[in-house]
């Protein structure tokens, strides 16, 4: 399918446009709202319960619009494709809707389960009819234009964490060396070689 959009926001913004549908014909307007990939304030790198999507709430904006972010951990290989994308996307929007301050419970899942989301409330995915409006929208919009990011590859790519660092002792009699912590140093003091007592050692400029 030919791409009908160059970068993620111009087809998350397209979407939120195709979904006001999905949410008047069932009493609800969705307000204006500003909508961007980008990874959620809370748990978006997490191994459990990872958080793949965030509204805020407008006054927490400038220009008093909801701001609602889609994780880019998200892409057209996860979570059934586009239409697991525009999932979660209807899932922020009924915070939008409903206002962030519902949480999951009563205005919010009157309107989540209008609209054809289904399962727990805090992790919805859409019903078989909510499913076919979103493959709808999606063949509309057309690809995706966003490469899943993974965050366990880039803490591999990333600088491996250092270990405790063993600082080197040393008898200015005989020579005789040993390794300990800056801990045990601070703590306790330097260690003694076996024949002439109390060792030599130096602490790293870093320390």
């Amino acid at each position: 399918m030919k791409a009908k959009h160059t970068n993620r926001e111009s087809w998350l913004i397209a979407a939120v446009e195709c979904l006001r549908p999905v949410f008047s014909d069932h009493g609800y307007k969705v307000p204006p709202c500003s909508v961007t990939c980008g990874w959620p304030s809370k748990g978006a790198t997490a191994k459990r319960s990872r958080r793949i999507g965030e509204c805020w709430t407008p006054k927490a904006a400038a220009d008093k619009r909801a701001a609602v972010f889609i994780s880019p951990v998200l892409a057209a290989e996860t979570v059934a494709g586009e239409c697991g994308v525009l999932a979660v996307l209807v899932h922020e929007l009924v915070h939008a809707v409903v206002g962030v301050e519902c949480g999951h419970k009563g205005a919010f899942k009157q309107c989540a389960t209008a609209v054809g989301l289904v399962g727990k409330m805090t992790s919805t995915t859409a019903g078989e009819e909510l499913m076919e409006q979103l493959q709808g929208v999606a063949d509309e919009l057309g690809p995706y234009p966003h490469g899943v990011m993974n965050p366990a590859d880039a803490e591999k790519s990333g600088p491996k964490k250092q270990g405790t660092r063993m600082i080197k002792c040393e008898c200015g009699e005989c020579g005789y060396t040993v390794r300990t912590t800056k801990k045990w140093l601070e703590d306790v003091g330097a260690p003694h070689c076996p024949q002439h007592g109390a060792m030599a050692f130096e602490m790293p400029e870093s320390d």
